[in-house]
């Protein structure tokens, strides 16, 4: 029997670890088509199947499971050993992929990206973003971005940007209809543009002021799962959104947003950009945090 190559022993590990063929090939950079291919090839070699496959669901067998246990830590060993030859280049190479809020992205990642690739013309960045935390190790991520207080105590975090307030904002049109608010209970008698976190759970309004902290389950017709949306249903006058600040800064200055409960604004903290404690750094990511590093003021990565 021919040996299994190691193209296609990294296609099973995706494809296991990912539950699925299409985000194994986005991962790998390869077609469905060719993963799957890369399957079939090393099914047919073995002898064995590795997955029951439904129209909805991709699983290990009992074989596919004890081979994945086998190749796994052999995997890792090949895929360190690739990302330290990057120390003998005059410069890091290579894909360096983030996984971040979409806020995040936007606001504190995108400003300075450009800057990097300008610095590091031999690194490509991916960004993916979820409004949901998501596994940055078992995902194949390098790193994560959320606020501070969401980083898992396991991992080393990097504060980007300054620190955040929320802002409850509506438009004018809304105000010359209803009476703003002065104090959180008072949004109770509005219509408010609500949010669901992906794990079903409704976001309930917080507020802060001379310490005391208020939290408010606001009615509404209108419930969304992204942030971008929550502040376009707010400028077509849909009702009251909350967001950050630096998010609607513009729309405020020209008159189409109007913040109110300024004084019971919740502040948070600056976004985080987080990575596992204990993984060797690749030299992209290292790079990455340097330049974070630098704009701050701080020295970088010894």
């Amino acid at each position: 029997m021919l040996p299994a190559n190691l193209s296609q022993l990294s296609a099973f590990s995706a494809v296991a670890r990912l539950g699925s063929f299409g985000k194994a090939g986005a991962e790998l950079s390869l077609s469905t088509s060719a993963i799957s291919h890369a399957i079939r090839t090393l099914e047919e070699r073995l002898g064995l199947s590795l997955f029951n496959r439904t129209t909805r669901s991709v699983a290990l067998t009992e074989a596919g499971q004890h081979l994945l246990e086998r190749i796994e830590p052999a995997l890792r060993d090949v895929g360190k050993a690739i990302e330290e030859m990057n120390d003998f280049r005059a410069r890091p190479a290579g894909t360096l992929r983030i996984n971040t809020s979409r806020g995040a992205g936007q606001l504190v990642l995108m400003p300075i990206v450009p800057r990097f690739l300008a610095l590091y013309p031999d690194i490509s960045v991916e960004l993916v973003d979820n409004e949901g935390m998501v596994d940055i190790v078992a995902e194949g991520f390098d790193a994560g971005v959320r606020f501070l207080n969401a980083v898992p105590e396991d991992m080393v975090g990097v504060p980007i940007g300054i620190p955040q307030r929320f802002v409850v904002v509506g438009t004018p049109a809304y105000f010359a209809r209803h009476a703003a608010p002065l104090q959180p209970d008072d949004l109770l008698s509005h219509e408010c543009v609500r949010y669901r976190f992906p794990s079903g759970r409704m976001y309930k309004w917080d507020f802060e002021k001379d310490g005391v902290r208020r939290e408010v389950d606001v009615p509404g017709r209108v419930t969304l799962g992204d942030s971008t949306m929550e502040v376009q249903a707010a400028l077509a006058g849909v009702g009251l959104a909350i967001t950050l600040e630096s998010v609607v800064r513009q729309d405020i200055d020209a008159g189409r947003l109007i913040p109110v409960l300024e004084d019971w604004s919740m502040s948070v903290s600056s976004f985080t950009l987080y990575y596992p404690r204990q993984r060797r750094l690749k030299p992209a990511l290292r790079a990455f945090v340097d330049l974070l590093r630098e704009a701050r003021g701080e020295p970088g990565l010894a």
